[in-house]
């Protein structure tokens, strides 16, 4: 991808493939024979689908944050260098019928399941064309299999374990996968949702999403020891994949949803990445002095994007193809941001969701029966 001193972080400006990483990206996807088994599958268009989505989720990040340095927003929460974690897992699930409920920090499943960009960027203008009319930064669209997630990340645990369990009972073919932050796993209904899942065994991927940082404080200072033992303490099948390797973490994932799918019960996926910023846009100075230069120096070199071109380019992809999709995605989000800042004035919440009926009290949002009932 094109590099920006104005938008990506230092570590990515000059960033040149490094040999040993790309060999190394390469030698993960051998060691497991079933994950080899998926990612040898996958044809040239899926291939080339994780790319353009991982493309769309940083562009889409890009544009929030030059947002912010025009002061159109004050702050935006950004998954740049998590991309992998994100697109790798939602491109391995059933997307026209699974469910998925996404942090903030995960908004490329937003896109990925089906929620125009136009919109998205309308959320964060907080105006009548966001998922939910403009009433909370924080959006979903159960119409198109995305939960809304509220602040208190760790509480959509319990949540999509209930909602596994609905799947269950109806005997639906389906599965619901949250991420939980390192910092999230610390809220209490987290082990209360892990459990419910393991003992109803309900189809169910949970990924804990260890960026090394909750806020401000680091991984060492908040967590005492690894989270390995974490699925067999709780009785859920477990794996582990790189979260900066987004055929890695497709691979874990469609095993961990067929395995849901097939009645096998739920999975509590391990993956390690790091946030390359702040916790939004407004702490990337403290971000800098939370961890050594060398930490950002090191995940740097690991952008899942830039691995993962090089890896596409070792197997035939031609180099200009990848340019050819980043340009095309380019003028997909730029075009979508300007519609949703032009349309903004024209079109701000009215001051009272009487004005929509699908907020009213007891009255459900239009699109949930068609995810919810058995509808795709």
């Amino acid at each position: 991808m094109k590099r920006y001193p104005s938008i990506d972080p230092p570590e990515y400006v000059d960033w040149r493939a490094d040999p040993v990483l790309v060999d190394a990206f390469e030698a993960a996807l051998a060691e497991d024979a079933d994950r080899a088994g998926i990612v040898g599958g996958l044809d040239e268009a899926a291939r080339l689908g994780l790319y353009t989505g991982m493309c769309r989720f940083r562009l889409h990040d890009w544009a929030l944050k030059r947002w912010v340095k025009r002061g159109v927003i004050s702050k935006a929460w950004l998954g740049t260098g998590e991309e992998a974690v994100t697109i790798g897992a939602v491109h391995a699930l059933e997307r026209d019928k699974d469910v998925v409920a996404p942090m903030i920090r995960n908004a490329g499943a937003c896109h990925e399941m089906g929620i125009p960009l136009e919109s998205m960027f309308a959320a964060y203008l907080g105006t009548d064309d966001s998922p939910n009319h403009g009433v909370d930064g924080h959006f979903g669209d159960l119409e198109r299999g995305v939960l809304q997630p509220i602040s208190h990340v760790g509480v959509m645990v319990p949540v999509v374990a209930g909602m596994a369990l609905a799947f269950q009972r109806k005997g639906e073919d389906r599965v619901a996968l949250t991420w939980i932050g390192d910092g999230a796993t610390k809220m209490a209904q987290v082990p209360e949702g892990l459990n419910l899942a393991a003992v109803l065994r309900v189809p169910a991927v949970f990924v804990v999403q260890n960026n090394q940082v909750a806020l401000g404080t680091r991984f060492d200072q908040h967590q005492g020891g690894d989270f390995e033992a974490w699925p067999a303490a709780f009785g859920l099948a477990g794996a582990r994949a790189d979260g900066n390797n987004v055929l890695d973490v497709y691979a874990a994932t469609k095993l961990a949803a067929d395995r849901a799918r097939s009645g096998g019960g739920s999975t509590l996926l391990l993956v390690d990445t790091f946030r390359m910023g702040g916790h939004a846009t407004h702490d990337e100075a403290e971000a800098r002095r939370t961890f050594a230069p060398a930490l950002f120096q090191e995940w740097g070199q690991r952008d899942p994007i830039g691995l993962y071109e090089e890896y596409l380019v070792r197997h035939g992809i031609e180099r200009s193809r990848l340019e050819e999709i980043e340009s095309t995605v380019t003028a997909e989000v730029e075009a979508a941001a300007e519609r949703a800042l032009d349309s903004r004035e024209a079109r701000m919440p009215a001051g009272t969701r009487a004005e929509y009926p699908g907020f009213s009290a007891g009255v459900r949002q239009p699109g949930i029966a068609a995810r919810t009932e058995g509808g795709a």
